[in-house]
């Protein structure tokens, strides 16, 4: 008898190269577009909520020596990473000439700065100053964000879902619809831990209560300390098992058609069951990403790059220097620009703007091989957990019939 089976091939028992397919999947026209509207309105809404202008912002001698964050201007950012009295001095008393800005054009110049030294901690420094002394703001716009990123993700994993799995396409209006659908699966997933973990704490705050009776209440505490002990394992299984497997709850849904409870139970069966392939995998996605991410900026460097310089050959160098500063791969916008006529400014808003939509490309190829990536790896970690095969994932017969079409 002849053996027809085709050779193994080497590596074929490995799946970690499977992740190395995100970049092909992150960087379609479609999955950007849909990053893009999430990117798009994050900005917008961040641009609303700025109409209520509540930053101190301030030019002033006074301040000097705490203007290396954002050049030419001291905010209550700028001086809560680098002097805490002097925060509180601008609070209590705002000098005269200073102004209000807002939290979002803040928090970008802030950031946008910080990442060009690749001090990125900063900026997690950053949404603790925001959350601290703008508080309602940074409630509402984060609730903003989660939502926009919540319903762009669950489109994001569906397509990339099906093409992994079965190298469908899923086109835009059908990827919308199942998201919609889902949009309270996708948005309690990552809450539902939280909300437990709170609950759970809730016993312990109240013997923590009991403590400010005088006398009986810290000899209660000590009494009943073993009962608010009881809560501790299991609510460190709770945040370690969301900090590690919150990137696979979307997954989970896009991949089963799965309820919010059974995405939180098979994100924490992933994690804890193979915890050292889980931490593979996001490493090696983490550092693939990275260098996607610079080649990505590289080539929108290149293409801006070359259009100002075939501008300059056309425009007169003060004309052009007046309306849009050479970028740099630091800097893809260029510095800001202060033309003296009506019609410089215009053509420079205009500049800056579609600069901007570069750049909102950029951003979002980061969104898109977030999910793209994540969802890659959620299949990989079903296959060794629950041993189902890699092509498996639940399709509805409206989008068989839509696909095969």
């Amino acid at each position: 008898m002849v053996d027809t089976r085709e050779p193994a091939l080497p590596f074929s028992r490995f799946l970690f190269p499977h992740v190395f397919r995100s970049f092909r999947m992150a960087i379609q026209p479609s999955k950007l577009i849909v990053s893009f509207g999430a990117v798009a309105a994050i900005c917008l809404a961040g641009w609303l909520l700025d109409l209520s202008r509540t930053v101190i912002a301030v030019d002033s001698p006074g301040f000097a020596g705490y203007g290396q964050f954002v050049p030419g201007r001291i905010t209550e950012l700028d001086l809560y990473v680098s002097s805490k009295p002097q925060l509180q001095e601008l609070l209590d008393s705002p000098p005269v000439e200073s102004r209000r800005v807002g939290v979002f054009a803040t928090l970008c110049r802030f950031c946008a700065v910080q990442c060009r030294w690749g001090n990125v901690p900063a900026c997690f420094h950053a949404m603790i100053w925001a959350l601290t002394y703008h508080t309602l703001y940074s409630i509402v716009f984060l609730a903003v964000v989660f939502l926009a990123l919540s319903l762009a993700g669950g489109m994001l994993c569906r397509m990339t879902a099906l093409q992994f799995a079965q190298d469908r396409r899923l086109g835009l209006a059908e990827a919308w619809r199942f998201s919609c659908d889902r949009i309270a699966s996708f948005v309690s997933a990552p809450i539902g831990p939280l909300v437990i973990a709170v609950l759970l704490g809730l016993p312990t705050v109240a013997i923590g209560a009991l403590g400010n009776i005088p006398v009986v209440g810290e000899l209660l505490t000590g009494l009943l300390f073993p009962l608010a002990l009881v809560a501790g394992p299991f609510i460190a299984i709770l945040l370690i098992g969301l900090a590690a497997g919150l990137n696979l709850m979307s997954p989970a849904i896009a991949y089963e058609d799965s309820d919010f409870f059974d995405a939180i139970s098979r994100a924490f069966s992933n994690v804890y069951t193979r915890p050292w392939r889980m931490g593979f995998y996001t490493f090696l996605a983490a550092i693939y990403g990275a260098a996607c991410y610079l080649f990505v900026r590289f080539f929108a460097f290149v293409a801006l790059w070359t259009t100002h310089a075939f501008l300059q050959l056309g425009l007169r160098n003060e004309k052009l220097d007046a309306i849009w500063s050479t970028p740099s791969f630091a800097d893809l916008l260029g510095a800001a620009c202060a033309p003296d006529t009506w019609s410089l400014r215009l053509a420079a808003f205009l500049i800056r703007i579609w600069g901007l939509v570069v750049i909102g490309l950029t951003i979002s190829f980061i969104v898109s091989f977030h999910f793209s990536a994540n969802t890659i790896i959620y299949a990989l970690m079903r296959n060794r957990v629950d041993g189902t095969a890699i092509d498996e994932v639940y399709v509805a017969t409206e989008e068989s019939t839509q696909t095969s079409a």
